[in-house]
């Protein structure tokens, strides 16, 4: 039935012809809103009730996600564009500037759906892809919010096309007039989609890593990577905004590479004093002859210390010209035996102790090694235990660890000063 029949039929019961028609017309829009509304909640209960099951009890899990996103509920929405599409020309045949005008909304209606729907499956094939080992490598977030920023100017463009019933090869073929302005306007955006590409394909910030970067206030875990920016969780569970593009335009460090390899670097001095450095008599030598990391050691060095003493025919107390033994090397040959005998440290990675150039504060004794646990509380307790260990284990070479002058050290020299004054 169309507005021509049923206006007649109404007129036919005494109202008049112009009376007739807009209450033809009325009940013309309320029947096709009632199709409309009728089968976009048929096509939703059957979704709900037959497909959704289907879903839910198959052993895949991907497609879940199409539950998770709503892609088949935003589906069931194309359905009364469809209907009103095919019923309205015919309800509204002697309406025509009436049936284009719905046709117009209808159009749009439709473009618009469509870009829900498109949305979702853009959302789903995220998911998907993340879930996946790949995915976790190479996350597609920048990816699918470039695709979702051109398919809905593309869609923009088709809904104002629909509306003023112009071909959208018009406003495609105006695109260029307005390319300036939609660069400023989309600045970052641009920017960020060229960052985003060159980030993942590089390999250079996933979602889990640690970056630190001071200029931007930065030093944490990376929590999302988006079209124009990065977030990252300091330490101190704050959240800092990066745009996407400063990291390709300016320096950050990532901390990826230690958690692959499973190993942190210990780098750390203890500040010895020089007045505190000689060489070792025999009564610090007997002692030193006990510690059981020391003992190889020792009978080592002093058998090629004799050898080189006699074949050189020095008499080994010569402080110059004959080789002694150290309390400093001594305690360096200590050090890196107490290190490398540790259960926590990485025995296939650099493990040294080494002398660094003397300063006004004394001699730098550096650990440098690398720990087989990287989580960070027991990366710290690891470090902290050695160096407990070692500075308390200063006083058996007769070594004493640097300190700038306190007030406690001023006050006794002030009380010893004093007595001798009077």
């Amino acid at each position: 039935m169309n507005t021509q029949n049923l206006t007649l039929w109404i007129s036919n019961q005494g109202l008049p012809t112009e009376t007739a028609h807009l209450i033809a017309l009325l009940l013309a829009m309320i029947a096709l809103l009632a199709v409309a509304i009728g089968t976009n909640f048929l096509t939703c209960v059957l979704i709900r009730h037959l497909l959704y099951p289907i879903i839910r009890h198959s052993k895949t899990q991907w497609d879940d996600m199409l539950i998770e996103h709503r892609v088949l509920l935003r589906c069931s929405h194309l359905t009364p564009a469809i209907a009103l599409h095919l019923l309205a020309p015919s309800v509204f045949s002697s309406n025509p500037e009436l049936a284009a005008f719905l046709k117009i909304l209808v159009n749009a209606y439709f473009v618009i759906i469509l870009l829900l729907v498109i949305d979702g499956v853009l959302n789903f094939l995220r998911d998907a892809w993340e879930t996946a080992p790949v995915g976790k490598r190479y996350p597609a977030k920048s990816f699918t919010q470039a695709a979702k920023l051109v398919i809905n100017l593309i869609g923009f463009i088709f809904i104002l096309a629909a509306l003023l019933d112009k071909s959208p090869v018009v406003f495609f073929s105006g695109l260029g007039a307005i390319t300036a302005i939609l660069l400023l306007i989309f600045k970052d955006a641009i920017l960020g989609l060229v960052a985003g590409f060159q980030l993942s394909v590089d390999n250079m910030v996933m979602v889990g890593d640690w970056i630190e970067m001071p200029g931007r206030g930065a030093n944490g875990n990376v929590i999302d990577v988006s079209l124009t920016t990065v977030k990252v969780q300091n330490w101190d569970k704050t959240i800092t905004t990066i745009p996407t593009y400063v990291l390709i335009s300016e320096s950050f460090k990532n901390w990826r590479g230690m958690s692959d390899t499973g190993a942190r670097r210990i780098k750390r001095s203890i500040i010895i004093d020089l007045n505190s450095i000689r060489f070792l008599d025999s009564k610090l030598l007997d002692r030193l002859r006990n510690i059981r990391l020391l003992a190889n050691y020792l009978d080592g060095k002093i058998a090629d210390l004799e050898h080189y003493n006699t074949a050189a025919q020095v008499d080994p107390s010569d402080s110059v010209n004959a080789r002694r033994l150290t309390n400093i090397g001594t305690f360096r040959a200590y050090c890196l035996a107490y290190v490398s005998q540790h259960p926590k440290i990485h025995q296939e990675m650099t493990l040294m102790v080494r002398q660094l150039p003397p300063t006004e504060t004394g001699l730098p004794l550096e650990i440098y090694a690398f720990t087989n646990d990287t989580e960070w509380v027991t990366y710290e307790g690891i470090q902290s235990d050695f160096f407990d260990h070692l500075l308390s284990a200063l006083p058996e070479f007769e070594l004493q660890a640097y300190q700038h002058p306190t007030g406690r050290d001023f006050a006794k020299i002030g009380s010893v000063a004093t007595p001798a004054a009077e």
